[in-house]
């Protein structure tokens, strides 16, 4: 039941992406190209979806202890804006404004047969892994708290 449920939202979000033009690398550059041909729909869709994912979080904190499938929400503990952040932020935002895929919007676009999706999603998964090794010798590790 969980794996079908998991499917549902993910094919869901996969037919948003599809249906907003977000799977289509060219529309999400065109946001970027300020002096050029500007497109503020991305702008529009991200609008969209805050106003209808942040006050959904709130009802479904008020009215439930936990998931239907875990024991309890896995929400993010750390506050703190420090390089690993940043860092990330930055590489995400670059990558983003290279490809014209964010990494939700690139497995839809696999399905519509983009040859630039699958590159884009091999170059990611290359990332996660060195990302990991990179976190597994501690160089992300803040010198602050070294000392």
């Amino acid at each position: 039941m969980r794996f079908l449920v998991v499917f549902l939202i993910g094919a869901l979000f996969g037919t948003g992406i599809v249906l907003s033009g977000m799977a289509n690398p060219a529309k999400v550059l065109n946001f970027f190209d300020l002096a050029g041909s500007f497109d503020p729909s991305l702008a529009f869709v991200m609008a969209g979806a805050l106003s209808v994912a942040a006050p959904g979080y709130a009802l479904l904190f008020r009215m439930r202890q936990k998931p239907v499938f875990d024991q309890s929400f896995r929400l993010p503990k750390a506050s703190a804006i420090d390089a690993k952040l940043i860092g990330g932020s930055a590489v995400f935002g670059i990558g983003w404004g290279i490809a014209g895929f964010c990494p939700g919007a690139s497995i839809p676009a696999l399905g519509l047969g983009h040859a630039s999706a699958a590159i884009f999603v091999g170059a990611l998964l290359v990332g996660i892994l060195i990302a990991r090794r990179l976190a597994r010798v501690d160089v992300f590790a803040d010198p602050a708290r070294s000392m």
